[in-house]
């Protein structure tokens, strides 16, 4: 296949006579891919053969490459790859006349065509010159001009233009015009006008082609009353418009909502016998339905057709526009079956202009109709929105199948479908209880991460995944739905609706890891948790049988401000009761009282009992006061008589010392049973310790067994205890004597 280049041809001359014996193999690579002709033709070819490379100069074994050949790099094309991959310094310039020794204009002109932005190209066009390359020709000024106009570097451009006479370069028409263009689209309308007037100056003629250009900068800005005037000042100097001159002004009246001034210049061309054209009508019909004036539109379109001009595509476009926008939906549908008959195709920017119209106007079957024409014919519109509004007024009016068929569309368009087409299908299937296609339109969704696309613009609503999410986490699919949540989030979504589906389908599951993780997850967000969530996971982790991480949820709950309800707390303090973490149902307990949850107190007094009897006697105490400060009196009878009779006579000990300390309510009993069981253990320094306490706080000493409490404590040798604790209860006992005996003598008296 041939080479097909934009490049400006070469001059076929040679560019240098080498007089050395022999080129350095490096040069001799470069000419070998030279785009430049330096052979001499076979007609003016001189007797001197080309020396032949020597036979031993190539290995005998070497191989030839399969395949075609690539052609030849175009010297051009070398330089522009040196100066894109290489900083412009002084080796670059050097390595660059190492391989051109000579230039031409031509290859000059094809370097700053092919340079990869306009600073490389103003660079070379600089150097080539003050190298003493080259001098530059009107072709090369007007090449540099170009790229500078295109690339907005508009005072390197016009320094240029004005130094050209410097050089000896005459100027022209057109090198002022790309100017004044450019100036235009930079939006400079003042610098466009100084350029025009300057060539007055100058001495460079002006022609109807500069004046084109001028009223194209000055009415795309709608300087509408300067245009009139240099339309006046044209027509002194004796140039006389053309029609290309006249669709300017039109156009640009119109475009300045000046209706009636570009009716007046619609008929001045008539006048001067200038025929209107085909755009001519175009730019009045465009004129007219940007001003709402269909009526006038299709004047025109009719007269077009009765001058025999035959309406293009763009004509009919532009009057199915006009009866779109004014709400003549059945009209523009005629035009558009009127073109198709007159064998006119309509294009991309005509389908752009019909569906939303149909939309407007509820005509979805012609929209539907519409839409598989262009499958046919494999045209995509401009404007790729339209397909999700065709979408959503399909699922409006029910017809899921045929929106459906739209995203199929776009998949043969070779339109890229987005998250939101995606959503607003899902959510409307689901609507309609056809839970299977949402989940099979979904399945694609998440398997070609077409949420995760970089340049997608359309994001999924959260009325269509909270939708699918709910359905899933309902159906036993929780980790399909988390997948697509996961990448939700990634997009920056923290919907607390679509968390708690989550965890409440994990929950359901028997998944309470993962539901917990979601609950972590959340709390890094600053995402809201609902209690119920927590009950949840809560309930599946005591379900699984792991009461030490239903705690953990539970401490997670109160700490986001949740105060679980009496109910939950059993729940939990029974389940580590049972599983023998006695310590940890213990800190539940703390928990539910500070959070003034009084019920439970049965299973309190459990778990009181288990610490004491597991020798856990200070936590126990601990857990006693918090109860006593919060309203909750133990029954410490019963803990009492419990230890006693388990032998824990220590823990009894601490427990009856602790309680005459806060002077609490236990009964004579009480402390019988824990002196008893003392001495019964042997421990008669413990048992007087505490007998002594009783007796200071105005206890008894009715204790049947004290004087075998003396009797041993003689025995082991503390014979000042047992002195101590005699006079104690002759004491005692000679206080309830007088006390008798006052009373019996009050009886008498």
């Amino acid at each position: 296949m041939a080479y097909i280049s934009v490049t400006k041809p070469h001059q076929r001359k040679p560019r240098l006579s080498i007089t050395r014996a022999s080129n350095p193999p490096s040069f001799n690579f470069i000419q070998s891919f030279s785009s430049v002709d330096e052979s001499i033709s076979a007609g003016d070819q001189t007797s001197t053969p080309i020396p032949e490379a020597p036979a031993s100069a190539s290995p005998s074994n070497a191989i030839t490459p399969r395949g075609k050949h690539r052609n030849a790099e175009k010297l051009e094309d070398i330089i522009c790859r040196m100066m894109a991959n290489r900083a412009w310094t002084t080796r670059l310039q050097n390595s660059i006349r190492s391989l051109v020794p000579q230039f031409d204009h031509s290859l000059v002109w094809n370097v700053l065509h092919g340079s990869r932005n306009s600073d490389q190209a103003l660079q070379f066009f600089r150097w080539v010159e003050r190298a003493g390359v080259i001098r530059h020709d009107r072709d090369t000024h007007l090449k540099i001009i170009e790229i500078l106009g295109r690339a907005s570097k508009l005072n390197h451009a016009r320094c240029i233009l004005l130094d050209m006479p410097k050089k000896g370069v005459e100027w022209d028409e057109n090198l002022f015009v790309v100017l004044i263009d450019s100036y235009g689209k930079a939006g400079i309308v003042q610098e466009s006008v100084k350029i025009f007037q300057k060539m007055k100056e100058l001495g460079v003629e002006r022609t109807i082609k500069s004046y084109d250009t001028l009223f194209k900068v000055i009415l795309r800005r709608g300087r509408y009353l300067m245009a009139k005037r240099y339309f006046n000042a044209m027509l002194n100097e004796g140039i006389m418009p053309t029609r290309h001159t006249y669709n300017l002004m039109i156009w640009g009246f119109f475009l300045s909502l000046k209706v009636e001034t570009a009716s007046r210049f619609f008929e001045e061309m008539k006048e001067r016998g200038i025929s209107p054209d085909v755009v001519t009508y175009n730019t009045i019909i465009n004129g007219y339905y940007r001003v709402k004036k269909m009526e006038e539109a299709e004047k025109f379109f009719m007269e077009m057709k009765g001058r025999n001009i035959e309406p293009t595509v763009i004509s009919y476009t532009t009057m199915i526009k006009g009866y779109l926008s004014v709400g003549r939906v059945d009209d523009g549908l005629r035009l558009f079956e009127e073109m198709k008959s007159f064998r006119i195709k309509p294009n991309a920017v005509t389908y752009s202009t019909l569906l939303p119209g149909l939309c407007d106007g509820g005509k979805m079957f012609e929209a539907q109709n519409v839409v598989k024409e262009m499958v046919e014919k494999y045209i995509a519109p401009k404007d790729n929105s339209i397909f999700l509004r065709l979408i959503t007024c399909q699922c409006q009016l029910g017809r899921l199948d045929a929106a459906a068929d739209v995203l199929k569309a776009m998949i043969r368009l070779s339109i890229p479908t987005e998250a939101g087409h995606y959503g607003v299908l899902i959510e409307n299937f689901c609507k309609s209880g056809v839970y299977d296609r949402a989940v099979k339109l979904l399945d694609k969704l998440i398997g070609k991460e077409i949420i995760l696309r970089p340049q997608s613009s359309l994001e999924m609503e959260s009325s269509a995944y909270n939708q699918i999410i709910e359905y899933l986490c309902n159906s036993g699919q929780t980790s399909k739905a988390e997948t697509l949540f996961r990448q939700l989030m990634k997009k920056g979504v923290q919907d607390p609706i679509a968390f708690n589906n989550l965890l409440r389908g994990h929950s359901k599951e028997g998944a309470p890891e993962s539901a917990f993780e979601i609950l972590k997850i959340m709390g890094r967000r600053q995402v809201p948790r609902q209690a119920d969530s927590y009950r949840l996971v809560i309930e599946s982790f005591l379900k699984k049988g792991e009461p030490a991480d239903a705690k953990t949820a539970l401490d997670s709950m109160i700490e986001n401000g949740h105060i679980p309800d009496s109910s939950l707390f059993r729940t939990v303090m029974e389940s580590l009761f049972e599983d023998g973490r006695i310590q940890t149902a213990s800190r539940v307990m703390h928990n539910m009282v500070e959070k003034g949850v009084k019920e439970n107190m049965d299973l309190v007094a459990k778990i009181l009992e288990a610490l004491l009897l597991r020798g856990h006697v200070e936590e126990a105490l601990g857990r006693i006061d918090l109860l006593m400060n919060n309203g909750c009196e133990p029954d410490f009878d019963g803990l009492l008589s419990v230890l006693c009779a388990k032998g824990k006579t220590i823990a009894a000990l601490k427990l009856l010392d602790f309680g005459l300390e806060r002077d609490y309510g236990i009964s004579i009993s009480s402390y019988e049973k824990v002196l008893d069981a003392l001495l019964a253990a042997g421990k008669t320094l413990n048992a007087y310790s505490i007998l002594c306490k009783i007796v200071q706080k105005g206890g008894t000493t009715d204790w049947s067994s004290c004087k075998d409490l003396i009797r041993s404590l003689n025995e082991e040798g503390n014979t000042k205890q047992a002195d101590t604790l005699s006079r104690m209860i002759k004491g005692e006992e000679k206080t309830h004597g007088n006390k008798k005996g006052k009373k019996q003598a009050s009886v008498v008296s």
